[in-house]
């Protein structure tokens, strides 16, 4: 089960806030990510950040709802059916290479994306329940960026999705993980801790150069 630092630091919704726009495919308003999705697009890359929580994002104060409760509504598989429109509607745009990135929750959709080959490259950050057997499905380019403190994909774990990785001559992998950071913070950083914000954009450059090595 999901814990609590996959909760902390939640961001403060903003609808305008990012240099892109809100449409039928996107609509994530967190700021940090929105910045993120920036950076992206300002990289050359068609970005959309889909909204896969309809507005109902997970609010740890409501102790009538907790996350076990909620996760019944909005469980990685339902976010992975929601994601093939999705990419229906890009390739209908003529996307013709797909890298998608998952955080938290979101890793286990690009997974699951990946091991259906449904895109061309992953990059997952601080992932959540994302399995050994997971990794073993994996068969495109990817990335695992972790964090050292993290209870939901320790360091230990992430050697092992390493190693399974490593195995397979094929497919082009890179995890690593990142010192003194917690669960959650490439998008959830403080951005008055200086510590935790170079390590997110370490890991925002990271992400970026797997693409460009692997989508373009």
């Amino acid at each position: 089960m999901s814990g609590p630092e996959c909760c902390s630091n939640p961001p403060t919704l903003n609808p305008t806030g990012g240099a892109g726009h809100v449409d039928n495919l996107a609509g994530f308003e967190a700021p940090n990510l929105r910045k993120l999705a920036d950076k992206v697009a300002a990289a050359g890359y068609y970005v959309v950040v889909p909204d896969f929580f309809h507005g109902d994002a997970y609010n740890p104060d409501n102790s009538a709802r907790p996350l076990p409760v909620w996760l019944k509504d909005h469980g990685a598989d339902k976010g992975f059916e929601a994601s093939k429109p999705l990419i229906e509607a890009l390739k209908a745009k003529g996307v013709s290479a797909i890298g998608a990135v998952g955080f938290c929750w979101g890793a286990k959709v690009v997974v699951e994306l990946a091991k259906n080959r449904l895109i061309q490259g992953a990059v997952l950050l601080h992932p959540s329940f994302v399995t050994l057997d997971d990794i073993k499905g994996v068969d495109i380019p990817i990335a695992v960026l972790g964090a050292e403190i993290d209870k939901m994909s320790p360091p230990e774990l992430l050697k092992q999705f390493e190693e399974v990785l490593a195995a397979k001559p094929g497919v082009a992998s890179y995890v690593k993980v990142f010192p003194k950071v917690s669960h959650g913070w490439s998008v959830r950083y403080n951005t008055e801790d200086a510590v935790t914000v170079k390590a997110a954009e370490e890991a925002h450059q990271d992400l970026l150069v797997w693409f460009d090595k692997h989508l373009k």
